[in-house]
């Protein structure tokens, strides 16, 4: 990534064309970045298996579509969290993976998955129930 943008990411000034509103909160600036649907489950998905095809980030989080899904890449792409190598082979293969700055997002990703786990049945059984809607 371009010295410049880096610049830009460290003071959460940064616009992509995805986001239309600078912020100077750090929490809106990294839910900006994997906000969305998707965008964490790649992120995710590349963390727990390292480098993935995009026919295996595709199955990792059904039900995404291709249009759906190569925008999202190209995304995560243009934050440099990921990389893609394309390998001029018969049939062409391309993989994915995460950057170094991509890595370190494993820590929060970690403690998202964590957070998850641990809370998921009691939040479900609230929503089942209707709790907190008074």
């Amino acid at each position: 990534m371009p010295r410049a943008n880096y610049l830009q990411v460290r003071n959460f000034l940064l616009v992509l064309p995805f986001m239309s509103v600078q912020t100077q909160c750090p929490v809106a600036f990294t839910s900006r970045i994997l906000g969305g649907k998707w965008k964490a489950r790649i992120v995710w998905a590349l963390i727990r298996r390292e480098t993935l095809r995009f026919s295996e980030i595709r199955r990792a989080c059904p039900p995404i579509s291709d249009r759906i899904l190569s925008k999202e890449l190209k995304e995560l792409e243009g934050c440099g969290l990921i990389v893609r190598r394309e390998y001029s082979t018969i049939p062409p293969k391309t993989e994915y993976s995460l950057t170094a700055l991509g890595q370190t997002l494993r820590p929060a990703m970690a403690a998202m998955a964590a957070w998850g786990t641990e809370h998921r049945s009691t939040i479900s059984d609230l929503l089942e129930n209707g709790a907190g809607h008074e």
